[in-house]
């Protein structure tokens, strides 16, 4: 059996639930969708038990990065686990700068699988680490948002957030 640590953490776009494996991050999803983050993590990990601990250090840096340093995350060790394919594009997701988007074709060609762009889309929506691992910075070939695990309100306010947040109003987004 594997103990994990959790943590909930409040933000703009509702609470926050994380998951450490030693000092990794191996979870953050929303708390609307715990079910969710539950599930990826027994399919990782099979039995497991969550202990709750607060996490300082992550605390400071989600935080900062809601006050608008967007750069906070961007070396917050994580352990995603998933396939080799799976860790590929999760690792190409972190190299999208903040306040830039790319589609899941431009994804698939950076990672060496330009008729991928399908398979980059499963494991984009299979990712276990919200935010830290940008996810909600992969939009559609037409321009346009889709899926985001944490609902497209999030994605939306996320990409207004780190565009300054100068798209929030016109949006209408209030988080969750």
């Amino acid at each position: 059996m594997t103990n994990l640590y959790y943590d909930e953490i409040e933000s703009p776009i509702g609470t926050i639930i994380t998951a450490w494996n030693g000092d990794a991050l191996c979870a953050l999803d929303y708390a609307d969708y715990r079910e969710r983050m539950l599930k990826l993590l027994q399919a990782r990990f099979g039995k497991l038990t969550l202990t709750p601990r607060a996490q300082p250090r992550f605390h400071a840096k989600l935080a900062a990065y809601f006050s608008g340093d967007l750069a906070a995350l961007d070396g917050v060790p994580t352990d995603t686990g998933g396939t080799e394919f799976q860790r590929t594009i999760w690792k190409a997701l972190r190299e999208i700068p903040a306040g830039e988007t790319a589609t899941y074709g431009e994804i698939a060609a950076r990672i060496g699988a330009p008729a991928a762009a399908r398979a980059v889309g499963l494991a984009n929506s299979l990712n276990p680490i919200a935010i830290a691992v940008p996810c909600h910075r992969v939009i559609g070939a037409n321009g346009k948002l889709t899926g985001y695990a944490g609902g497209l309100d999030r994605k939306r306010w996320l990409l207004a957030h780190e565009a300054g947040g100068l798209a929030l109003a016109a949006n209408g987004c209030t988080g969750s």
